[in-house]
This record gives C-alpha cells, sequence and structure tokens, in this order.
C-alpha cells in the first residue's frame, strides 16, 4: 500500500507543469482524491442547477426593485458604495438578462450535512482542478468530472475561445489560467489561431470585435484598470461579450440575508419554487444586514432578539459564534480578508468591529452570519519535512465547479480543501491539503 502510494506521488509531482499553478503558492500533496458518497454526489449535482435558480432570482428581484415593482431598498443595500457610473453600466437592458456562466460555491461539510458560506463570482481554482482532476485520473478512475471535464466545462461556456483577462490584483491565478489557456488551445481543433484562448493582462488590453472575454478581476479593482472603459463600451455596444457580467450586484454575499428577510420571503418562494427554497433554506446559514437604521420601540432582530446592533456587541463569548463580513465591493470583500469570527475575538475587538460595521454601513455593507463548524475528517498526506506519510485531521472546504453550459448546469469538478482542525477559516494554505473529489 505504501509503495502505491509512493508512485500515486511521484506522478502527481512529475505532472506539475514547470511554470506552476499558484503564483508562489503551496499546498501538501495526497496520494489519494477526497472521497465523497454516491448519494452525497447525487446532492452535489443537484445543487448547480439550485444555485443556477437562485443566481437568476437575484437577478431578477434587483430588477423589479429599480422598477418600483420589489422594494426599493433591495436595490438601495445592493448599490451602497459603488460608482454611480457602473450601477448605470450594469443596469443596460443590453445584459440585462445576463448571469455567471461559472458558480462555484464555498460549502463547509458539517456534522449534518454541508453549508454553503458563499457563492464565488470570480472563481479562482477552475485550472487547478482542472490539473488535479488530470493527474488524479491517470491512477484513479472516480475522479468527479474524470481527467476532462474541467476544461470541457470551460470551453462549453466560451465555446469559441475567449481572451481570459486577468488583473494585477488576481496575479496568484495567472499560471493556473495559462495552463488551462494552453490545455484548451492544444485540444481544440482550431479555424484559425485568433479563435483560441489567450491571457491577458487587464491593465493594458484592447478588446476585438467579437471576442468573448472572461473577467478575471473584482469589480472594485475597476480604477486601477487603466485601459477598462474600453473594454466596457464594446460590451455595451454589444461588440464582445464579457463573463462573468458586469453586474457588481450580483457579487454581494448580503443576498444570503436578503435571502432570509420576511417581506421578500413570498418572492423567493413563487421565483424559487417551494422544493428550491426550502433546500436552500437547510444549507445557506442565517445571516443579517448591519444597517444601523433605528427601529421602532416594539421590534427587535428576528433570531438575535435584540433591539439595536450595539447590543450585539455586548454579547459574551458564547454567544459570538457569528461571523462577521464585509459583503462584496471592496479589497477585503474576497477571500477571508474581511472575516472576523466574534467567539475568537477579544470583546473589546469585537465591540470595535460591530461599531466598525455599522459606522461604514451605508459605504461598505457588512453582514452578520451564524457560524457552523465543519466536521473533523481524516486525510493522508506527505510530510515533506519527515519525508513520511501521514495522517491529518482536518476539516474541510469543498468547493464543486458548475458550469452553464448549453442544456443543463453540469459538475464538471470539486476542489477539496483539507484545513488543519484549529484553522476556522479553510480557505487555502500552505499547511492545508488540496486534492479533487471521487466518487466512493
Amino acid at each position: 500500500m505504501m509503495a502505491a502510494a509512493q508512485d500515486r506521488l511521484e506522478s502527481i509531482r512529475a505532472a506539475f507543469p514547470k511554470e506552476g499553478l499558484f503564483a508562489e503558492k503551496e499546498w501538501l500533496l495526497s496520494p489519494d482524491a477526497f472521497p465523497i458518497d454516491k448519494k452525497s454526489v447525487a446532492d452535489l449535482e443537484q445543487l448547480g442547477h439550485r444555485l443556477f435558480v437562485f443566481q437568476r432570482a437575484c437577478n431578477q428581484l434587483y430588477q423589479l426593485s429599480i422598477k418600483g415593482k420589489q422594494p426599493a431598498w433591495v436595490a438601495r443595500y445592493l448599490d451602497a458604495g459603488k460608482p454611480k457610473e457602473l450601477i448605470e453600466f450594469s443596469r443596460r437592458k443590453e445584459i440585462r438578462d445576463d448571469l455567471p456562466r461559472v458558480i462555484r460555491p464555498d460549502l463547509i461539510l458539517t456534522e449534518t450535512g454541508y453549508i454553503i458560506a458563499e457563492i464565488d463570482s470570480v472563481p479562482g481554482g477552475i485550472g487547478l482542478t482542472g490539473w488535479l482532476n488530470q493527474t488524479y485520473s491517470s491512477f484513479d478512475n472516480d475522479v468527479i468530472g474524470g481527467a476532462t471535464g474541467m476544461l470541457e466545462g470551460f470551453r462549453a461556456v466560451i465555446p469559441n475561445g475567449a481572451d481570459i483577462v486577468i488583473s494585477h490584483e488576481s496575479e496568484t491565478y495567472r499560471p493556473e489560467m495559462e495552463w488551462i489557456a494552453a490545455r484548451l488551445n492544444h485540444t481544440s481543433n482550431l479555424e484559425h489561431q485568433t479563435s483560441g484562448w489567450r491571457v491577458m493582462a487587464a491593465e493594458n488590453y484592447e478588446p476585438r470585435e467579437g471576442r468573448a472575454v472572461y473577467r478575471f478581476f473584482e469589480l472594485f479593482d475597476l480604477p486601477n484598470i487603466p485601459g477598462v472603459a474600453n473594454t466596457l463600451r464594446f460590451n455595451a455596444e454589444g461588440r464582445i461579450t464579457i463573463t462573468p457580467p458586469i453586474k457588481p450586484y450580483l457579487e454581494e454575499k448580503m443576498w444570503f440575508a436578503l435571502f432570509w428577510l420576511q417581506p421578500l420571503r413570498e418572492f423567493w418562494r413563487r421565483e424559487l419554487g417551494e422544493k428550491y427554497f426550502i433546500k436552500l433554506q437547510e444549507i445557506i446559514p442565517y445571516s443579517w444586514l448591519l444597517d444601523p437604521t433605528p427601529l421602532p420601540q416594539h421590534a427587535v432582530i428576528p433570531r438575535l432578539e435584540i433591539h439595536d446592533w450595539r447590543e450585539a456587541a455586548k454579547f459574551s463569548q458564547k454567544d459570538r459564534d457569528l461571523l462577521l463580513k464585509i459583503s462584496g465591493f471592496s479589497p477585503l470583500g474576497w477571500g477571508s480578508r474581511g472575516v472576523a469570527l466574534g467567539s475568537d475575538l477579544p470583546h473589546a475587538n469585537w465591540e470595535k468591529r460591530i461599531e466598525n460595521a455599522l459606522a461604514t454601513f451605508e459605504s461598505s455593507p457588512t453582514i452578520l452570519q451564524r457560524f457552523h463548524k465543519g466536521r473533523l475528517l481524516e486525510h493522508s498526506y506527505w510530510d515533506p519535512d519527515s519525508g513520511e506519510l501521514k495522517t491529518m485531521k482536518g476539516r474541510v472546504r469543498l468547493c464543486p465547479y458548475y458550469f452553464i453550459e448549453t442544456d443543463r448546469v453540469k459538475l464538471r469538478g470539486a476542489l477539496a480543501t483539507i484545513a488543519p482542525a484549529d484553522k476556522k477559516f479553510l480557505h487555502g494554505m500552505s499547511e492545508a491539503i488540496l486534492v479533487p473529489s471521487k466518487v466512493h
């Protein structure tokens, strides 16, 4: 068994692209894909369509809000802190129905199943997961998506090639996107070279008529991308397509808080259907918007039973199993940069964070979210220090990749990040194991 594991590790190391996959990032190697039972894989496959319907409903709710057919405060919350020109662009009728073509939720595996920590708007890891799937499929036939699933999914959403436009802010992900572009060019029957896939720097990108753009830059970063106005103009005139679309309102974490708001309940039930509405209630953690607007004297904040957010600042450590998250349009809105867990903070820091969230709500809304602890699992890994195969007890963040293809939403791969048990935020790190997932 040990010899077989060593052989697998050797083949994984040998398959590494010389340019790497993440700039200046490393992780622990494992000879084994992450096992998921058949029933759970079937549920994961269905989750993709539920999340597509959810995102479509989010888009619809915003449109109805600006037309006065749903509460005006919905759009007001979602537009908070964003430049006027960007808001106007996102409302153009030419892109009204455009939705992201790749959906990647971050799932935390818990004792009872999983919850969605968030849905990534500009997901990294597409090339990395493609490479992991291809590499592990050479010795494991059960990898979810198989050897080429991620490549096929990416090709299906942009069938005629694309310029993958990456900003300096997102530079870490450039090597994995260069890997995916090279693989797609190698395996496609291109009529002429200009219809292939190219990775381009956003800062000096020049759009080309009829060319698809895959956006790998955050919208808060637009002021740092000098030539972007030209790209947006081409998109507005219908001369190029951009995915994910230029819709900052779709990229807010506050959608989970809006999902739980009582005044919108009937909208969600109608747009999602009763079955999807109930299913999503099971996996979307209860969330609140930290809106400082005073409540009438008889009202309380649901589930917390407090009248004013400053009362939350007085919660004991036991009651602070709550996450504070910057909602979106900010350099702190992605990764785990703008996230704080109340029970981990000294009381004074927690109080300061609450006060700051209330003070900055109009320009940079913050949400509060129930914290769900990941369950402990064991997985093998190669310890580079001792040169031995060991077992880690850790918690899992699972990132399934769904591609919106012509006829359906398809699960094409699932990246598992297994972080040591003492880590609260399960993002990629050098002490974590990164592996593809398999049907077990």
